[in-house]
């Protein structure tokens, strides 16, 4: 038997869990049977959770046969072995066991959160759903129906209409520009061969990433990870990765003519993948620009100085093969012509001028003050320590973050800003009535009001 390998390193950080703070100790075990995972041990409360992703998403699904991936993680917890989907749910439901399974563009994702008592049972019961999925006619069916309902909802969906236009426009015939949840005709079309040969060939050992938090010792995370991915195939004949992706940087504006009382905006252009030495300078930008909510400049402009948008705000994007930059936004269709323009300026004003001091330090005191958040519970550790594993951060990863962040200048955020805002690039998706001709964009005649602290979602980058 080979001898299970460990490694350390501790992240101490401040956490609001359980209301208490304590240091997170990672480590990297490898089980006798030679699977690698990171854990963090946490002994406070008898709660064991498992987070892993199988890389290569819905994007690996063939053109005709699109929501096949989605479709198959929807039904693999419904029924597997000897237990159809009822007993299935019920040995769930009974000892309090989470098991989840999703899909995106890049990876099929699982988990399992348990009691430390049923952890046996637990781990049983994901390592049949992954190897032993019955696909029950009923179950595939049901799942079906509700594919296909929700793919009629969004033919009227106005955020839905231009995503998928956003993504069509922005990638053109690669995967990443397909509809990853399906059409009508391709659902309609799949069968349960489809789900058992997609089973084969996606859930391999070759593409498994997988972390464990909670209590748990290596050793006995060891023993898990050979009994929840025993049977696995070592590897698949599929390639996991889809050819690189050259994101659209060609000015356009797309619209789609609906008879709405508002109109969505959306608006995205190349931007940077997360491996690139930029990404801590781009993060920084990024609040500042449009995922501070309240704190940032779009809302500031758009929302609170002139009213024009309830919502506002941009995210980056970082594929395994692409990245980049998408802007948002929904307001009266009588206004979206002049919420568009203002959007467009602050893109070219940040461009030109990047951002100021007083700026990069409230970024920086949030995005580091805000990270400890991201590890409130034991699964959302686990699921951080599956990203820290993708995306190659390495061990000591947690207790780094921070200085990467404390380390961008203003220097770096003006060259970077001028680097990867690029108005020039915009491709613009409108959903809404006919738009009318904006006022022109002025200063509000009122002083601007004082921002609010902070009102954000929490960066885990």
């Amino acid at each position: 038997m080979t001898r299970m390998f460990i490694r350390c390193f501790s992240f101490v950080a401040a956490l609001a869990f359980a209301g208490n703070a304590y240091a997170i100790k990672v480590e990297e075990v490898k089980s006798p049977g030679g699977i690698t995972a990171y854990l963090a041990q946490d002994r406070t409360n008898p709660i064991i959770a498992i987070s892993f992703m199988f890389q290569g998403g819905s994007a690996l699904d063939r053109t005709d046969k699109l929501g096949l991936s989605i479709m198959a993680s929807g039904l693999l917890d419904e029924g597997a072995g000897d237990k159809d989907s009822f007993a299935f749910q019920s040995e769930l439901e009974d000892r309090a066991i989470s098991l989840r399974f999703s899909a995106d563009r890049d990876a099929v994702r699982g988990g399992v959160t348990t009691t430390t008592q049923a952890s046996g049972v637990a781990f049983d019961l994901l390592n049949q759903a992954m190897t032993k999925p019955r696909f029950d006619a009923e179950p595939v069916e049901r799942v079906r129906r509700q594919m296909l309902v929700s793919l009629k909802a969004q033919q009227e969906n106005p955020s839905r209409i231009a995503s998928r236009t956003l993504g069509a426009a922005l990638f053109g015939d690669h995967p990443y520009g397909r509809v990853d949840d399906g059409t009508p005709e391709t659902v309609a079309a799949l069968t349960v061969d489809d789900l058992r040969t997609w089973q084969k060939t996606r859930l391999t050992k070759d593409r498994l990433i997988v972390a464990a938090a909670g209590d748990i010792t290596p050793k006995q995370l060891g023993a898990a990870l050979d009994k929840i991915f025993a049977g696995l195939p070592a590897k698949s004949d599929v390639p996991f990765a889809v050819p690189e992706a050259k994101v659209s940087d060609t000015a356009r504006e797309i619209k789609i003519d609906k008879p709405l009382p508002q109109t969505m905006i959306l608006m995205a252009q190349p931007s940077i993948k997360r491996a690139d030495p930029d990404w801590y300078t781009a993060q920084v930008l990024d609040y500042t620009f449009g995922s501070g909510s309240f704190a940032s400049r779009l809302m500031d402009e758009v929302r609170e100085k002139r009213g024009l948008a309830y919502s506002v705000g941009t995210s980056m994007q970082a594929l395994a093969s692409a990245g980049y930059m998408v802007g948002s936004a929904g307001t009266r269709s009588e206004q979206a012509r002049q919420t568009l323009d203002i959007m467009r300026a602050e893109w070219a004003k940040i461009q030109k001028d990047g951002i100021t001091e007083d700026e990069l330090n409230d970024a920086k005191q949030y995005l580091t003050g805000a990270w400890p958040l991201r590890f409130s519970s034991t699964g959302s550790v686990a699921e951080t320590l599956v990203a820290v594993q993708k995306d190659n951060l390495g061990l000591n990863y947690l207790d780094q973050r921070n200085d990467y962040i404390n380390a961008v200048t203003l220097a770096d955020a003006k060259r970077v800003a001028a680097k990867l805002y690029k108005p020039e690039a915009l491709t613009v998706v409108l959903v809404g009535p006919e738009l009318k001709p904006a006022p022109a964009v002025t200063a509000p005649s009122a002083p601007a009001k004082k921002r609010p602290e902070r009102e954000s979602k929490a960066h885990a980058n």
